[in-house]
């Protein structure tokens, strides 16, 4: 297909699925971004375009919306909205996060199922894309009330889901807790105790190994692989954390296990500074046991400063890892992060970065892992559970730790192979977008117009 005819056939899909998603930011960044990137795999594969990939691929294939009513501690009635989107099962049952949060709608769902088709893909692990949650917030809310709340999510979305068809796990403001929660009512109401149809399980009841740590561990690992190819690593690095939850706590810990000096760590209130390096254990009692704020580590530990508001990304450092939420890192801050001599950007959060940061960091040569590679951990450790669960095995924490390793190498490799064959050498977002997307439309090329 001549190159001159491809950008209309993208800009058509694109306006297309703006007209039939209006008001949601978030959802047409995501397409636009990744529809962009395409223009090579599009002029290389010309049957995309006549199979109508592109419009079926932006095009959910089940979008599911449902009120979820719970009642408080003061016994008052409460109602949140509960959303799956259910957006592509050629490679295999959908597979995406639950996320809890005020912030939660639409748009927030479909972009995260958007870019959860691609990263899945590039896992290799036989995996769909879908996302689901909640506007509800569980910061604040009692164990019964977070019971309650789950205990209703889970009494629509089940008829919805299991280990063949969809499979959600956990993501902001769904952790162990709420998976439990969730768990127990979807084993209550199906009489089937169907370990595989949740990931993000306890230990003790089908959970895996290193699912806990495998989003900020395989950023870490994505940044490594990154750095090897320009002949150095991680180890004696600074390196610049936001977020101070399950991804940025595990990011923290392996940068720190590999050498490196992970200096900080944020919440919605602000961030802490330790120029010693995080704390990780105290980092964990503070938010994992004691569902603190960040301040409180400034409290309790010698030398570090605690910053209400401001920016995390005035504080200078080698290696970048924003583990936070969508959008949190602009261009200015790229702007300060390049000045402040940042060599390697790894996203462990959802597309953390705006378009306009990653542009920058481009331009002046710096590493950049996009999310749906970068933090491609997780789900694909998730992936493991779900093998471990159909086979009732378990494996050691060190095994799934290498498989975890093993798999993140994989994408790199994918993602960098793919630039290179695509016109663009080092170009991670085109590399892992072209990787993902053509597993994925081969899949739908051969299993007819479905």
């Amino acid at each position: 297909m001549p190159t001159s005819s491809i950008s209309p056939v993208i800009d058509s899909v694109f306006d297309q699925a703006v007209t039939r998603n209006p008001g949601q930011p978030e959802f047409h960044q995501a397409l636009r971004e990744v529809l962009d990137s395409l223009s090579p795999v599009i002029a290389e594969h010309p049957e995309y375009v006549e199979a109508g990939v592109l419009e079926r691929l932006v095009e959910p294939e089940r979008q599911i919306l449902f009120r979820v009513p719970w009642t408080d501690d003061e016994n008052r009635v409460r109602v949140n909205r509960g959303f799956r989107i259910e957006f592509n099962s050629a490679l295999g049952p959908y597979k995406g996060g639950l996320r809890f949060h005020s912030s939660v709608n639409a748009s927030i769902v479909k972009f995260l199922g958007f870019e959860q088709i691609f990263k899945n893909a590039l896992t290799d692990q036989g995996i769909g894309g879908g996302k689901g949650g909640s506007d509800f917030d569980p910061h604040g809310r009692s164990d019964a009330e977070v019971m309650r709340f789950c205990q209703s999510f889970m009494t629509e979305l089940y008829r919805h889901i299991g280990e063949h068809t969809d499979v959600p796990a956990g993501d902001i403001g769904v952790g162990g807790r709420e998976i439990g929660y969730l768990f127990g009512q979807y084993r209550r109401l199906t009489n089937r105790h169907e370990s595989g149809v949740l990931t993000g399980k306890g230990i003790g009841w089908g959970g895996a190994q290193v699912r806990t740590e495998a989003t900020g561990y395989g950023a870490v690992y994505f940044a490594q692989e990154m750095l090897n190819t320009i002949g150095t690593d991680i180890s004696g690095r600074r390196v610049v954390v936001s977020g101070s939850g399950n991804v940025a706590i595990y990011a923290i810990q392996k940068a720190t296990q590999l050498g490196a000096t992970a200096i900080t760590a944020s919440d919605s209130g602000g961030y802490v500074v330790d120029e010693a390096g995080i704390d990780v254990e105290l980092l964990k009692q503070i938010k994992e046991v004691e569902r603190g704020r960040i301040s409180d580590y400034a409290d309790r530990r010698p030398g570090s400063r605690y910053v209400a508001g401001g920016s995390l990304w005035e504080v200078p450092g080698d290696i970048v890892l924003p583990c936070a939420t969508q959008n949190e890192l602009d261009g200015a801050a790229a702007a300060r992060l390049i000045a402040g001599g940042a060599i390697a950007v790894a996203e462990g959060a959802n597309m953390p970065c705006t378009p306009e940061a990653v542009a920058a960091f481009g331009e002046a040569g710096v590493l950049f892992g996009p999310g749906k590679a970068a933090n491609a951990g997780g789900v694909a450790t998730s992936a493991l559970e779900m093998s471990q669960n159909a086979a009732r095995q378990r494996w050691s924490f060190a095994e799934s730790e290498q498989r975890l390793a093993d798999i993140m190498a994989d994408i790199h490799r994918s993602a960098f192979e793919a630039a290179e064959r695509y016109g663009a050498p080092g170009d991670y977002v085109l590399g892992a977008n072209a990787a993902g997307f053509v597993r994925v439309a081969d899949a739908m090329l051969a299993q007819g117009v479905v």
